[in-house]
């Protein structure tokens, strides 16, 4: 009985002594992830107002946000350990290999992060915008962190890896996009009336943009014929329907005004000497 009773004496004084040496740095540990938390919330929520007077994409916009929240608490983590006289150098040193092997096995992961990056802040395309990369083109729908999704004009999606973007040529169209269309009349026809017909065409069409003007002029000459080539700025979802229904227009125009085509064939003829 003595003996039980010195081991919770001994067992008392210890608790006692490790609460006056440790507890005040339990305390200030938790004050400091208290601290951090609260911190972390509120600089997210600055940094998401500043995001979104840049434009980013909604997700793209939350998850830097997040980034941003966790690097604070990470950061009040490591100085709440550091009160507590934990010895971070083994642990750093820890992370340090996973984090090596971890980066080794998601390079290409990695690679869409960072591009993703630098596509988000550099923006050479937008949402909405119509490019051509890679060899595809289509309109953008959405910029992720790891792909960009594209939808083409037979109504499919393609998803694009971030990496295949950047470093790569890319032909933005922005919002528009010019026709480039042409006709060839025969040489004989009245060259400016053939003109005047094309324009007021052109200019009849409700799909055509004022600004910026469009081209129309002879491009091409040849023995037989003109080229006229009638280049007209559309928005991009009219881009097919405008050429159909300007092609259309300006047949029925110039046939209506007695416009010839150039001739298809060439007549030969063998004078005997």
């Amino acid at each position: 009985m003595p003996n039980q009773l010195a081991a919770i004496e001994q067992a008392q004084s210890t608790l006692i002594d490790l609460s006056i040496k440790f507890g005040p740095r339990i305390v200030v540990a938790i004050l400091i992830l208290a601290g951090g938390f609260y911190a972390g919330r509120w600089i997210g929520t600055v940094v998401d107002r500043w995001l979104g007077k840049i434009r980013l994409e909604p997700p793209v916009q939350s998850l830097l946000v997040r980034i941003v929240r966790l690097m604070i608490l990470g950061i009040s983590l490591i100085m709440a350990l550091q009160n507590l006289g934990v010895d971070l150098l083994p642990l750093i040193a820890g992370l340090s290999v996973a984090g090596a092997g971890v980066a080794l096995a998601m390079q290409g992961v990695l690679g869409n992060i960072a591009a993703g990056l630098t596509i988000v802040f550099t923006r050479p395309f937008r949402v909405g915008e119509y490019i051509s990369i890679v060899g595809i083109e289509g309109q953008v729908e959405a910029i992720n962190l790891f792909s960009t999704k594209i939808s083409h004009t037979d109504h499919s999606e393609i998803i694009v890896p971030n990496r295949k973007i950047v470093g790569e040529i890319l032909h933005n169209y922005g919002q528009i996009r010019q026709l480039d269309m042409g006709i060839a009349i025969a040489k004989a026809s009245d060259l400016k009336r053939a003109l005047t017909a094309i324009d007021e065409v052109v200019k009849a069409n409700p799909r055509v943009l004022r600004e910026p003007v469009a081209f129309i002029g002879v491009m091409t000459l040849t023995v037989t014929s003109i080229g006229i080539a009638i280049k007209p700025w559309v928005k991009i979802p009219d881009y097919g329907s405008a050429c159909d229904e300007i092609n259309r227009a300006i047949v029925e125009k110039i046939c209506a005004d007695g416009i010839d085509y150039p001739p298809s064939e060439r007549k030969i003829h063998i004078i005997n000497t």
